[in-house]
């Protein structure tokens, strides 16, 4: 029998035996940390120490195509919170919280926030919401208010012990020297979206937070205009206060860029759209508000101006928009002024279409130059149950095609357009293709809609669950020869349809980007012109195209716009019916008529007539791009 001696002497071993396990296996862990591992081990610390932050490059500045300063970079200052600061910190991590009924209530962010939401004219909830965006950097202070009263500023340097977590920093944001001039084209910039952050590789490497193009040119050419981000390292405590600077490398700005757009003719294009606008309403459109114009290069394609009214001041995202102002900028009653409707609007072109059906007719053996036509003001050819009206009510007789042209008689237009109907081979609507109408141009700015050229594929299949809708039918083709029914197209196609009339039927790709510069201000890349559509169109058929349109603007529905101008102009008036609303004045043009240079086409929404609203203040763009004195013209114009 073993003895208590013995049994405690085997237990000691056991004891020991365990304690040598234990004691190598701390050994075997200890060198693996230290010896194998201890790069990583190291890394960690230092990354728990050292915190690194993005800093935002500025952005290129946007130059027109003489080199006139369109927006560039000032310097502002901006107030700005450190959400690391322990009582902002504590604020942040109660929205964190899924639990909602922990939020922050009003009367504690008034004790934090209040007062100095008082000074930058905010609520305390206003503030917080900048504040407590927790997807951007941890320690990226949060921009409140640009542009603070110096009064403020100072007060808030003063007071540093009062708002200990407040900073005053300068940064770089954006300036407009034309003021709202071009705003459509040029765009805003604004705090990415997690929209765009997710949805496109353009944005591969930003970060929630980060300041981006968002409409036109500051959002097309992003990848060009932002430049390459610096970083700053910044050594934290172990409650992840900041310490200090530990490193900091500073960022590249980004390439500059040249518009095509003469600033000049762009602000003789937003006084005239301007202009238009209240001349229809001085002849009682009361609901005119809105429109378009374009003017391209003819050659080249190259859009020397382009506005869209109403208008909005791009300085006004500076810093964040307001709620209610951003509300207002989407309004219908505001006529979303946000809207390019040069681009991103498309409208029946009415009469400005009819160069299209004559040039139908004209390549397929429909019509010639002296083809002779009788409008008594009704036309019944489809059957007199389904009576078609001439805007003269009373008719024009006997016409010529050319004098359907001078004139805008509807009736020659029926006809030739009832005639392509039997033919049964859409030939109007490939002519409308051949120059591109029912796609978009391809122009380099972002929300272009590709208008419509109706056919019967369309129809059946927009009336999918309509059979008795489905069949194309004659006065569909009729319909579309006059520029109304289901045919739509934006103010930048009909001034690519006129430019390519004036260039021997080939239209050129509209584009803003004239270059990207170099850090010399020298061009770096240059964009080249390019072909869009080859219509195909016949030189004899573009000829008699060419006078008609000279005869509208010398003795026709344009004479009273052009009457003594001093270059020949190759014109057409148009005006839109549309369902519910007061009619939509059209004009589009090329000129000079010989070696055309510039084409233009202008809409002014529920304007009247186009020769009396739009054709005047076509003319005086067309005055400004000639060197020709601006002239106040009111005329009447009672056709469509």
């Amino acid at each position: 029998m073993s003895t208590y001696r013995q049994e405690l002497k085997s237990r000691f071993a056991v004891l020991g035996v365990l304690i040598v396990v234990v004691l190598a296996a701390l050994l075997v862990r200890l060198w693996t940390m230290q010896v194998l591992n201890s790069g990583a081990f190291a890394s960690m610390a230092e990354s728990n120490r050292v915190r690194e932050i993005s800093l935002e490059a500025p952005r290129g500045r946007i130059y027109d195509r003489n080199g006139v300063e369109l927006v560039t970079n000032r310097s502002a200052l901006a107030v700005s919170i450190d959400p690391s600061h322990d009582d902002v910190r504590r604020m942040i991590s109660r929205v964190r919280n899924e639990d909602s009924a922990d939020d922050p209530t009003r009367r504690e962010l008034d004790e934090l926030f209040g007062e100095l939401a008082d000074l930058l004219d905010m609520t305390s909830a206003d503030v917080f919401e900048r504040v407590s965006d927790v997807r951007q950097e941890a320690l990226r202070p949060r921009v409140v208010a640009v542009d603070a009263p110096m009064e403020v500023v100072g007060q808030l340097l003063e007071r540093q012990t009062d708002f200990p977590w407040v900073r005053v920093e300068e940064i770089a944001v954006r300036e407009y020297p034309q003021g709202v001039l071009g705003s459509h084209i040029i765009g805003y910039t604004g705090a990415i979206s997690e929209e765009q952050f997710k949805s496109s590789d353009v944005y591969a490497g930003y970060e929630l937070g980060d300041t981006v193009g968002k409409t036109g040119a500051e959002r097309q050419f992003e990848g060009v205009l932002q430049g390459d981000k610096g970083w700053r390292r910044i050594e934290v405590n172990a409650s992840g206060a900041p310490q200090g600077v530990v490193d900091e490398q500073p960022p590249r700005p980004g390439n500059d860029i040249m518009l095509t757009i003469d600033i000049e003719a762009q602000r003789v294009a937003e006084e005239q759209l301007a202009a238009a606008i209240a001349e229809a309403r001085r002849q009682g459109y009361d609901n005119t508000k809105a429109g378009a114009v374009v003017v391209l290069d003819v050659a080249t394609g190259e859009v020397i101006a382009m506005a869209s009214a109403p208008t909005y001041d791009p300085a006004a995202f500076l810093g964040g928009i307001s709620t209610a102002e951003w509300q207002r900028l989407n309004d219908k009653a505001s006529e979303y002024p946000l809207n390019n409707r040069a681009i991103m609007a498309a409208y029946p072109p009415a009469s400005t279409f009819k160069v299209i059906t004559a040039l139908a007719g004209l390549e397929n053996g429909i019509a010639s130059e002296n083809s002779t036509y009788r409008c008594t003001g009704t036309w019944t050819e489809m059957g007199k149950q389904w009576p078609k009206r001439c805007w003269l009510r009373s008719g024009h007789g006997t016409l010529t095609l050319r004098q359907g042209m001078k004139h805008s008689c509807d009736t020659v237009f029926y006809e030739i357009g009832y005639e392509l109907y039997k033919r049964k081979n859409e030939e109007l609507e490939a002519e409308a293709r051949a120059f591109g109408l029912g796609t978009r141009t391809g122009i380099d700015l972002p929300g272009e809609v590709a208008g419509r050229i109706p056919d019967a594929a369309w129809k059946k299949e927009f009336n999918r669950n309509y059979p008795e809708y489905q069949m194309w039918l004659p006065g569909d083709t009729v319909n579309m020869s006059i520029g109304q029914g289901d045919v739509l197209t934006s103010p930048l196609q009909m001034a690519a349809l006129y430019a390519g009339l004036g260039n021997n039927g080939v239209v050129m790709r509209p584009h803003v980007l004239k270059a990207v510069l170099d850090s010399e201000g020298q061009p770096a890349r240059t964009v080249e012109p390019e072909v869009f559509a080859e219509s195909g169109a016949s030189e004899a058929a573009l000829g008699v195209i060419e006078r008609s349109l000279i005869d509208v603007t010398r003795d026709g529905t344009a004479k009273g716009a052009f009457s003594g101008f001093r270059v020949t102009v190759a014109g057409k008036t148009g005006t839109a019916e549309v369902k519910g609303k007061d009619d939509y004045a059209w004009f589009t043009a090329y000129a000079p008529a010989v070696e055309p240079r510039y084409a233009v086409a202008m809409v002014v929404e529920q304007g009247g007539h186009g020769g009396s609203v739009t054709g005047p203040a076509v003319r005086n763009i067309l005055a400004h791009l000639f060197d020709q004195p601006l002239t106040t013209i009111r005329t009447t114009d009672p056709s469509r």
